[in-house]
């Protein structure tokens, strides 16, 4: 098992970091994991995931979005909040076009899924319903709308004094977000319809929800479910938003309900059509 470091130019010239997990032996699948909101590649225990995955031989790729305000020369956690403000759905999914396409001329015989967890699932799933070079989809902890990430009455305020903030529970810190985002949302709405995408999702796709889950709550999956008949589900019990891991992660074995999510995934890619 070896890892490899990449940098690619993003949205408004800003950088993507990522990494790629290699499994010890050859492999025709790869994972391209997309985290969330406040996420990013190095949070918790995305490396013990990465670990994982390649010892199932899945190659894992993981990176930071260019406006995921991780700086590259510090990309332990969210430090640059004025890049943070600036980020948007429509800048993170120029920035997973991009991935995909590096990661498809890196991998050019490898089946690509997608994971893609909370604001991360949303981004995933408008993607893999655009995407001809994804060939599947799970989502953990997805989101099905932006706007869920604020509160409705946050707006007017966000209008008026160009930008509101939003509380880090973990850091116990405020971070920022710029009108951009909301006017992104708002003049993009069908295009970033995750809804509308979700039922128009044509392949294998796998939804993994916890039923302890207080920041996107379990019947935003079941939703899902409805919208897309074909679409397979697996609920965790007792599991939260992370599935039970934490930031800074210190152990050196997966929580147990992040294992079943992990096996969960890697059965769904395996598993052959």
């Amino acid at each position: 098992m070896k890892k490899e470091n990449f940098s690619l130019t993003g949205s408004n010239q800003h950088t993507i970091i990522g990494d790629i997990t290699y499994s010890a032996k050859p492999t025709k699948q790869v994972a391209i994991f997309v985290h969330g909101f406040k996420g990013f590649k190095d949070w918790g225990a995305h490396h013990l995931v990465a670990q994982y995955f390649a010892s199932y031989d899945i190659h894992y790729v993981k990176f930071n979005f260019s406006h995921s305000g991780v700086n590259p020369e510090n990309p332990v956690d969210v430090n640059d909040l004025n890049l943070f403000a600036a980020n948007t759905p429509s800048f993170e999914l120029f920035d997973l076009d991009l991935i995909i396409s590096y990661t498809k001329q890196k991998f050019p015989d490898a089946a690509l899924t997608l994971i893609g967890h909370s604001r991360g699932g949303g981004l995933s799933i408008l993607t893999a319903a655009e995407n001809k070079s994804i060939h599947k989809l799970i989502t953990w902890a997805a989101i099905d709308s932006f706007s869920s990430l604020w509160k409705k009455e946050q707006e007017p305020e966000w209008r008026e004094k160009g930008k509101i903030e939003v509380f880090n529970a973990r850091t116990k810190e405020y971070m920022p977000l710029n009108l951009s985002l909301l006017q992104d949302i708002e003049q993009n709405a069908d295009k970033l319809n995750i809804k509308t995408a979700a039922e128009n999702i044509k392949k294998p796709w796998l939804i993994i929800h916890g039923n302890d889950d207080i920041n996107v709550p379990l019947s935003v999956a079941q939703n899902f479910l409805k919208l897309n008949h074909e679409a397979s589900f697996i609920e965790i019990n007792k599991a939260n938003h992370v599935f039970g891991a934490s930031h800074p992660y210190k152990e050196d074995q997966l929580p147990e309900q992040l294992i079943k999510v992990c096996d969960a995934s890697i059965d769904f890619i395996k598993k052959t059509e």
